[in-house]
């Protein structure tokens, strides 16, 4: 099995093969031109970052529906924030185009039934989060699985296959690499092996099924719902900008959020 692949475009084949499982990633190198990669990561992180409310070693710009974990006024905060959030990572990219934006219009061109915002609780979702990892921190070992964020939707647990999408617009010299493993944890496991942690070592799941070092300007997507992790960088900080896209068979559109 090969489990990554690499492609100039995007398209309905390789997407169905990551659905499929026949492969764990997919890689398009220099979705975004590495100059203009840089530049669009100074010009994010320039008016700064705050941090993950449940993994407080991860920064980012924007919330993720993770953080709410099915709080109310947690969810209410988040909903209430998702277009402020969205035109503040336009604003941050000015006067050039999102990354997110533009992979919303690639996938929305060649999916048979389109791509579109997900809606959760009869609202619209927030997608386009920046995450931003700092020399030293490794990213814990976890999944994201959508209907374990909002046990309570239909919507939620219709998806068929969940995705991660990152764009990365920086980079350390060394590490930064994203690991995932094949093999799933239930979420039942998962919460034993974490306890209070966000996440789990990634030593206690042993060799990672592949480990990819992206470099900037790339789009990596890949699997979510398997668990994954990222190795600490020396130097730099790792900038990502992310989204989730939810799967649900060729006849139904694609989906984004964050």
């Amino acid at each position: 099995m090969n489990n990554i692949i690499e492609v100039d475009r995007l398209d309905v084949t390789c997407i169905q093969k990551l659905a499929g499982q026949e492969i764990l990633a997919i890689r398009v190198k220099n979705f975004v031109p590495n100059i203009l990669a840089v530049q669009l990561g100074e010009k994010i992180l320039g008016s700064g970052f705050d941090k993950y409310l449940n993994a407080p070693s991860i920064g980012r710009i924007g919330m993720a529906f993770y953080e709410a974990e099915n709080e109310p006024s947690r969810v209410a905060n988040y909903f209430e924030s998702v277009f402020k959030n969205i035109d503040e990572l336009r604003q941050r990219c000015s006067p050039y185009f999102s990354p997110i934006d533009q992979l919303r219009c690639i996938l929305d061109e060649v999916w048979p039934s389109g791509a579109l915002l997900e809606t959760l609780y009869g609202k619209k979702m927030y997608v386009g989060l920046s995450r931003v990892v700092t020399p030293g921190i490794t990213f814990l070992a976890h999944h994201d699985i959508f209907a374990k964020d909002a046990p309570d939707s239909f919507r939620a647990k219709s998806i068929q296959a969940q995705f991660a999408a990152n764009v990365y617009l920086s980079m350390p010299s060394k590490g930064g690499a994203l690991q995932v493993w094949k093999n799933k944890l239930s979420p039942e496991e998962f919460d034993s092996m974490r306890g209070d942690n966000y996440g789990i070592e990634p030593s206690l799941l042993g060799e990672p099924t592949i480990e990819i070092q992206p470099n900037v300007g790339d789009l990596l997507i890949f699997n979510s719902q398997c668990m994954h992790a990222v190795t600490a960088g020396t130097d730099d900080l790792r900038l990502s900008l992310s989204c989730f896209i939810g799967y649900r068979g060729l006849a139904e559109p694609l989906s984004f959020w964050s």
